[in-house]
């Protein structure tokens, strides 16, 4: 495996940015918080290295656009938030908007467009100066996804028994295997599943979940797989077949990528290098976002040592 470059030092006793709220370090590593009026969103330090991005050719469910699979090096660390984008948080932002299908404060703000996102970094600057929020670029993603590993989850390798059936998942991904267990909404305002094949777990209906139930990775991120698809910054394009530093994607495109699966995502879709792409207008019930902050898109105003 890459070697990855040694964890900075903590920020427990450090000077923290002007915006952080909470700061401190837990078995996940660093942190930091900020806050939009009483909704508090935790972010996570992403340590700098390199790692293998793509699949290998041998990897189960995979697709050729998930290749080469080639060395990517990552120069700066970042900050990460450790949930995907929660409607209380986009409602906070937003003065009380929320486009969301299944409304529930706890659930993954879905229905947001790319340019939508762009829209909400614009507003969360103003409401808090200094932050410089921004969508993670596809690299970023896919090296905080893996954290560290190499299988086609940062739990392993998916043994896929049917289409909505991979085992492996159920402790740290909703999906569509499992995404009606226990479904906290009336019949209806989720989604029918009765035509669904070859669920893990039998259910007849289904909607996205409240963020942070599932098992989160090594870093201390949660829901990175399944739940909603989260966009990221960039263009979406072919991968080089030799080492790169910092990518960023094409300079111009028509689509704009987003990783990660959602609740209606069948089992080979819910891997760290399977990717998506829509146009920058485009809005689904499966599709939401992940903030992101540092180096590359506006320096933070402290990092760990």
């Amino acid at each position: 495996m890459p070697e990855l470059t040694a964890a900075p030092h903590p920020l427990v006793h450090g000077h923290p940015p002007p915006w952080a709220t909470e700061w401190g370090e837990d078995r996940f590593g660093v942190f930091v918080a900020f806050q939009v009026g009483n909704v508090t969103q935790r972010m996570r330090w992403i340590p700098p290295g390199r790692f293998w991005m793509g699949s290998p050719e041998s990897e189960e469910g995979r697709y050729d656009r998930e290749g080469p699979r080639h060395l990517v090096e990552l120069t700066s660390g970042f900050w990460l938030a450790d949930t995907p984008c929660t409607q209380e948080l986009y409602e906070a932002v937003m003065m009380g908007t929320n486009p969301s299908r299944f409304q529930s404060p706890r659930r993954p703000v879905e229905q947001v467009s790319w340019e939508d996102c762009q829209e909400f970094l614009a507003r969360l600057e103003e409401k808090q100066p200094g932050l410089a929020a921004r969508l993670p670029t596809e690299a970023e993603w896919e090296h905080a996804c893996r954290a560290g590993t190499e299988t086609a989850t940062w739990a392993g390798d998916l043994e896929i028994r049917g289409a909505c059936d991979a085992p492996l998942l159920d402790d740290i991904a909703w999906y569509a295997g499992n995404s009606g267990v226990d479904l906290d909404l009336a019949d209806d305002e989720a989604v029918d599943t009765s035509d669904w094949p070859e669920k893990q777990h039998p259910h007849g209906r289904a909607a996205s979940r409240e963020v942070g139930l599932k098992r989160p990775n090594p870093w201390g991120l949660y829901d990175m797989l399944g739940n909603v698809w989260e966009w990221c910054s960039d263009w979406s394009g072919d991968y080089p077949d030799d080492l790169v530093v910092d990518p960023t994607g094409p300079e111009l495109g028509t689509v704009r990528v987003s990783r990660g699966g959602s609740w209606r995502a069948v089992a080979r879709f819910v891997r760290a290098a399977y990717r998506l792409w829509a146009p920058p207008g485009f809005r689904w019930s499966l599709l939401g976002f992940r903030l992101a902050r540092g180096p590359g898109r506006g320096a933070p105003a402290a990092e760990p040592e």
